[in-house]
């Protein structure tokens, strides 16, 4: 019996417009109603995943910046969080500038109104467009960059071939001591590289809550697209890929989704598992 649904926000829950079909909403609605607990696994910041989920009004959880801050969205309320070990974050950001790649750092000052931290020459050179569209970030010195604590993903968006040079780099050099994973299925970027601490994953983070409350793995459902969510589609008791996911997802997959995400594809197949009509 599945208790816990986990679900992807970009190319899963939101369409290409970054909204939630009603169709999915009234889905939630009914799932929630039914019993089930609802949990936003997403690798947005927190703040942008709450502001793009507002219109469910019921009480959720919100798994933010790929498992590695875990919110309540009614108060707020952390309820875990997982840093980059500041000499690791360093030995990142030295490295990327090495291949002339500049970080998009995501970090936990959430009360004081502030997710990104960026150098004055990345939010204005190649990565200008990206920061037209966002809020809740903060330019600082490259030397300031290097001296941060609450670091949570570094981020590089870009030409693919670029950043599979510098996550084989990162991999071979240092093997256990990041989590990292390249995106291809996303439409800001070509690609995009996140690295992060070596226990920050969605699927490690979501097993360590639902254990919190009582839920096995077994007893989950997951729902994504892109490769970031390939641990919780494998491990999950019942992992779904949307019929839009990236390869590595869709031939993972437990079940494959016979709408996409524009389509509301996330309600169309939970509806015929889960038998809520």
């Amino acid at each position: 019996m599945f208790k816990l649904i986990a679900l992807d926000l970009d190319g899963t829950l939101l369409n290409d417009q970054k909204t939630i079909p009603n169709d999915n909403l009234d889905f939630i609605k009914n799932a929630i109603l039914a019993g089930y607990e609802i949990v936003i696994a997403t690798g947005r910041r927190y703040y942008s995943a709450k502001e793009l989920t507002s219109k469910i009004p019921n009480e959720m959880t919100i798994l933010a910046n790929n498992g590695n801050i875990i919110r309540n969205s009614v108060n707020d309320k952390l309820i875990l969080n997982k840093f980059i070990d500041k000499d690791d974050a360093i030995r990142v950001i030295k490295l990327g500038k090495s291949l002339n790649l500049n970080p998009i750092v995501h970090v936990d000052y959430y009360e004081d109104g502030v997710d990104i931290l960026v150098e004055k020459e990345t939010c204005e050179g190649e990565y200008s467009s990206f920061f037209r569209d966002i809020n809740r970030y903060k330019i600082i010195s490259a030397e300031d960059l290097l001296n941060q604590d609450r670091v949570l993903a570094i981020v590089y968006p870009g030409v693919k071939s670029r950043l599979v040079d510098f996550y084989k780099k990162l991999n071979d050099n240092y093997p256990q001591a990041y989590n990292s994973h390249i995106l291809d299925n996303i439409q800001m970027t070509e690609a995009l590289l996140e690295i992060m601490n070596p226990l920050g994953s969605k699927w490690k983070s979501l097993v360590e809550y639902a254990d919190s409350k009582g839920i096995k793995a077994g007893e989950i459902i997951a729902v994504g697209d892109d490769n970031n969510d390939l641990e919780m589609i494998l491990n999950a008791g019942l992992g779904i890929s949307m019929k839009n996911g990236s390869k590595l997802m869709l031939e993972a997959a437990d079940l494959i989704t016979e709408r996409d995400n524009n389509n509301s594809g996330v309600a169309y197949e939970l509806r015929k598992v889960l038998g809520l009509y």
